[in-house]
């Protein structure tokens, strides 16, 4: 990968995000607070990395969910990322994973209708704030 050198997909936890959606920066900053061992990586799904990430988990960039998740060479999409995410946070967000129990359908569903919507609820930015 061009600007991520010695990513190891078997051992870093890396976020791929949409990196032009304000909801999605501003996931990625609480991620960013919450993330006390610092185990996160961030890449935007835009970005050639991004891109090469998705390719390397047969996924077509050109269908991206908002959200990815690669840990210890496992891809989570959607709710499953966000899940698997908090997963990692300290005891008081631990409530959230009973989310786990609503079927992946339903979850997905929930999910997919914000990601519809995100820049008309949230807005966007003509570049990532990241990069």
């Amino acid at each position: 990968m061009a600007n991520h050198a010695a990513v190891n997909l078997e051992k870093d936890w890396i976020v791929l995000f949409d990196g032009v959606c304000n909801l999605c920066s501003a996931s990625v900053q609480f991620i960013v607070r919450h993330d006390r061992l610092k185990r996160f990586r961030f890449v935007p799904i835009q970005s050639e990395d991004g891109q090469e990430l998705y390719s390397t988990f047969g996924l077509n960039p050109a269908e991206m969910p908002s959200l990815m998740l690669l840990k210890n060479g496992q891809a989570y999409l959607m709710s499953d990322a966000a899940i698997e995410i908090t997963r990692s946070f300290s005891f008081f967000w631990k409530p959230l994973l009973v989310c786990k129990l609503i079927p992946r359908r339903i979850r997905n569903g929930v999910y997919s209708f914000i990601a519809r919507n995100r820049y008309r609820w949230f807005g966007r930015n003509d570049v990532c704030r990241l990069e």
